[in-house]
This record gives structure tokens, sequence and C-alpha cells, in this order.
């Protein structure tokens, strides 16, 4: 997996820092597999500058209906159709998101030629396709706002073909099946667990994304245990009390989430505009002073989480 930084200001854009945009490549080996985490405005021009295509996407996750993660999907699911791409997407968001783009497409005299699913969130489990799980979590914010936690499944180990072979079991394709775990019958009667030829089995990756918020009980539990924890951080510490009645988070506060819910790596973005390049490597040593291993998203940051 790779996280691209689309979009990393707060509010407004700035010269450097275009508004809110998060896409996860899951760079499957089988079929590519982008999900987009809020669409600012600009959203579509920020993919013409990296190798990736809005056409690839096949879920778009909302956090909140702010227009700084929002006003650019319009203008992205018109574009997707009017190149011609047959391709599914499903959008996930708060109440209201449905009613956003089905207003904003009748209106303007635009339609999809491809399959669009709108989903409207509650705060759980979203779904599980067997590869990977996502769940909601309420956040604090003046309107309805979510955080994504999603959870690749494990791995299984891998198959020590020597020992079945030791144990007469020729290679064929009931190796497959028994690299999958699954009991099979051999010609000659006997049953195979595959589990016992396995090697451990690989952790999955786990990954918080973070919509707006100021600091709330739940942001623990979306956070706990991940690799991955990307999060805003729109003010410094010493506008920690302006942050909060905003619905927002400073730097140490963010940290201190990190620290607590045992994230093992923090990714700050959604700064305010009024930082610059030295304001914001303020910001990030701040997070630093309270967790070590953080860094600062820019546009078009590239974040391996393998």
């Amino acid at each position: 997996m790779e996280l691209i930084f689309l979009g990393t200001s707060a509010g407004v854009p700035t010269r450097t820092r275009n508004m809110t945009s998060i896409l996860l490549n899951l760079q499957q080996p089988t079929h590519a597999a982008m999900w987009l985490f809020d669409c600012g405005e600009g959203t579509q021009h920020q993919f013409l500058k990296t190798e990736h295509h809005p056409g690839k996407l096949d879920k778009i996750f909302i956090t909140h209906l702010h227009g700084d993660h929002l006003f650019g999907l319009p203008g992205l699911l018109c574009s997707r159709s009017m190149q011609g791409n047959p391709a599914a997407l499903t959008i996930y968001g708060p109440k209201g998101i449905r009613e956003f783009v089905e207003m904003a497409l009748r209106l303007s005299g635009s339609w999809t030629d491809y399959p669009l699913t709108i989903e409207e969130v509650s705060p759980g489990l979203l779904f599980d396709d067997g590869r990977y799980r996502v769940l909601a979590y309420p956040l604090n914010h003046p309107v309805e706002c979510y955080g994504y936690r999603i959870e690749e499944h494990d791995k299984p180990g891998t198959l020590n073909a020597a020992a079945l072979v030791a144990d007469g079991i020729r290679p064929g394709p009931l190796f497959q099946q028994l690299k999958q775990g699954l009991t099979v019958t051999l010609p000659d009667g006997r049953l195979i667990d595959g589990s016992r030829y396995l090697g451990p089995a690989t952790p999955g990756l786990k990954l918080a994304i973070f919509g707006d918020t100021a600091p709330c009980p739940q942001a623990f539990e979306l956070a706990r245990g991940v690799d991955v924890m990307v999060h805003e951080t729109t003010l410094e510490d010493a506008m920690a009390e302006k942050a909060n009645g905003r619905g927002h988070s400073s730097t140490r506060q963010t940290a201190a989430l990190a620290r607590e819910a045992g994230a093992r790596r923090l990714i700050i973005t959604h700064v305010s505009s009024r930082y610059d390049r030295e304001g914001c490597r303020r910001l990030l040593a701040e997070c630093r002073e309270v967790f070590t291993d953080c860094e600062l998203a820019e546009d078009f940051s590239v974040f391996s989480l393998a």
C-alpha cells in the first residue's frame, strides 16, 4: 500500500497546498484498486500532476460535508464519466452526501455513464470484502464527521511444500487449496489439513484516516494499535483552545493521541493556511516532542505503508 497526498491545506488553499484529498493505492497484484479519502476543490487537477488516474478509483470516502473536503467531487465524477470509464464507483459519506451528489448532477444537467452507488454511513463496520474491512468512527466536529479505519486481513503463511512432499503428497492443484489452509481429501482417502503446513501468518496493515476533529474518546478506538495514523494538525499548541473551539486539533493533541493509542507512525496534514514552510516545520517539531515517529505531509507526498 501507499498513500499519496493530493491536498494538505485546511479551510482554504495556499500557493503550495491544495484542499484536502488523500489517495490510497492498494497496489493489488491482480487488479487496480485505489480509494480516495475526501475530495476538496481542485482534486482532479491534482491527479493530473501524478501518475494516477481517477478512472481507477473504485471507492471514495468522504469524512464530512464541509466544502474543503467535498467541493471537488462533482467535477471529478463528471470528468470520469466524460472520459468513458465504465468501472463501478461507490461513494461513502455522512447523511446528506446522496442529496449533494444527486442535486449537483441534476442542476448541472450532468450524469454518470458508470454504475454509481452512494452509501450514507453510520458508526461501525462499512464492509468486509475478504481483503480489507473498513470501519467508520464518529468524530468531534461542528457537522457530522467520520474517521475511517482500514484493516487488511492477515496474509496466510508460506506453504511448506517440502513437508508435504515428505508426507507423500505430490505437487499439483491441491497445493493451492492447502495454501489457503483448507482441508482436502487425497485420492487415497487421507484428509490433509492445510493449516498444519503453513508458516506464521503475516499481520495485515492497519490504517486510520481521520476527518476533522477536536479530541474525543472515539479517536482512541479509531487509532488504537494502527500501523499508520493520518490526522489533522490545523494549529500549533499555543492555539489549542481556538482549534478545539472549531472542531480541530493542535500539534501536541494529535501527537499525544498517537502515543496513547499505540500507533506506530503518525502523518500530519490539514495545516492552516496561516503557516508558511517555516511554520510547518515548527508544527512538525512540536509533534515530534511528543511522538517521535511523525512526518508532515506535503502536496504530492508519497508514503509507503509496506
